[in-house]
């Protein structure tokens, strides 16, 4: 079966520094695959470079066998069957939680009413529905996170990529996110996350590869992804 998206011998090197070396890995539909590794090991590098955000020094990057091309109505497209979750929840302050939801499905050519119900069929989905006309400002880090996701699950994409989604998280809050990716995951999203929490490596991920100075070190699949 062909990858869903695939990274074939890819370098990105700024001046001097090479923060990713000669990544070769593939995404299955339906994944879940956990990149593990130290601050500044390039993950989040690793994880634009997915999304089509960073244009690689070498190397291909092919979604269902074919080469991306980083430019033209590819991007675009690509991106609306893409999620992303960042570590800082990156909601808009001045719109309630439910406007932060649908503003992912306006950006995406949904208007009106369409984009109001499909926000709220997100919320729902991550338990945030009530707090649909709040303030981000007025949420826990938890369950703006969980606003985060809900944006990210609006326009039901086929990749989720998460970097460090419970990295400003306390333990409890974090447990919970990532049940909540879990289910996500049981729906069938393949999801990409990122982190330096060692311990969520053999916990969560179906398959594990670990990032160390922009290069794999190592991967291995967990007996759950087999």
């Amino acid at each position: 079966m062909t990858p869903l998206v695939r990274l074939e011998g890819v370098w990105v090197e700024k001046g001097k520094m090479k923060v990713l070396q000669d990544i070769s890995l593939e995404v299955e539909r339906g994944e879940f695959v956990v990149v593990v590794g130290p601050t500044g090991a390039g993950k989040s590098t690793l994880l634009r470079v997915l999304h089509l955000d960073e244009r690689p020094t070498r190397g291909m990057v092919t979604i269902e066998g074919r080469e991306a091309k980083f430019s033209g109505k590819e991007v675009p497209l690509w991106r609306r069957r893409v999620g992303m979750i960042f570590q800082d929840f990156k909601l808009l302050p001045d719109r309630d939680v439910l406007e932060n939801v649908a503003f992912a499905l306006y950006v995406t050519g949904v208007r009106g009413g369409k984009a109001k119900r499909k926000a709220l069929d997100a919320l729902t989905s991550v338990g945030m529905a009530h707090r649909r006309h709040d303030m981000p400002y007025t949420l826990s880090g938890g369950e703006q996170q969980r606003v985060a996701i809900a944006r990210a699950l609006a326009h039901e994409p086929e990749l989720l990529l998460a970097d460090e989604p419970t990295g400003n998280l306390d333990r409890e809050a974090a447990e919970e996110v990532l049940e909540l990716l879990e289910e996500v995951h049981r729906r069938g999203t393949a999801i990409v996350l990122a982190t330096h929490m060692w311990e969520l490596a053999g916990r969560w991920a179906f398959r594990r590869i670990w990032l160390e100075e922009g290069k794999i070190v190592r991967q291995e699949r967990s007996p759950a992804g087999e």
